[in-house]
């Protein structure tokens, strides 16, 4: 019996030992620098709230127009623009009027206070615009929360009216609140108030709809 010739396969030979090593090596550098770019990439930068409107239903008018929203603030940018009131006439009060303005521009009366203090365009709207005109909105007097108001404004004689800026329950029953306000012959103060919490002297709490919880 003869012997056959043998055959062998006819496909292309393999790349050299050398420039398959080289190949991965170099696949391991790109995959290594793509996941360092990734683990050392700054994260992107927070992007400002989108700038929002209140609707505003003129006196009078049946049409609805929209003006901007004040900025947005913190319950504790809140107090803490209160409390510059406290000092910043040479380490007194600021005194009490309600046709004087502050070097602020602010009015020097509760409302001015109040809208100084939740950073309102200066002069600031008065306390009939502060619970009317879009700037806050009602809410229980136990939802009271550090930065909301406390505001009277049912009566055209505005030595009548009065708002207060709520610093917190001075009880476990919810009886008392501290609060900070700019108060006729006395100028701004702390002081601790009842007002709003028997719900029959006209007075109710309300949130401002600049505050940024």
């Amino acid at each position: 019996m003869s012997e056959s010739t043998p055959t062998f396969p006819t496909a292309s030979a393999p790349a050299s030992t050398g420039a398959r090593r080289w190949g991965a090596a170099a696949l391991t550098v790109l995959v290594c620098l793509g996941s360092a770019a990734l683990t050392t990439a700054p994260a992107p930068a927070a992007q400002p709230a989108p700038a929002r409107s209140v609707v505003v239903q003129a006196a009078g008018h049946g049409t609805l127009t929209a003006r901007p929203a004040a900025p947005g603030i913190t319950r504790a940018q809140v107090l803490e623009r209160a409390k510059t009131w406290l000092t910043a006439n040479n380490g007194r009060p600021v005194p009490y009027s309600q046709n004087k303005r502050w070097k602020d521009g602010y009015r020097q009366d509760c409302s001015g206070y109040a809208s100084m203090a939740l950073g309102l365009a200066a002069p600031g709207p008065n306390t009939v615009a502060l619970k009317n005109n879009g700037h806050t909105r009602r809410i229980a007097m136990n939802e009271l929360a550090p930065g909301d108001l406390v505001i009277k404004a049912n009566s055209n004689n505005p030595n009548n009216r009065h708002v207060v800026i709520f610093d917190g329950w001075a009880d476990e029953a919810r009886t008392v609140y501290k609060s900070y306000e700019q108060a006729g012959g006395v100028g701004t103060r702390w002081k601790q108030h009842s007002y709003g919490v028997s719900g029959r002297d006209g007075y109710h709490a309300y949130r401002p709809v600049n505050i940024v919880d």
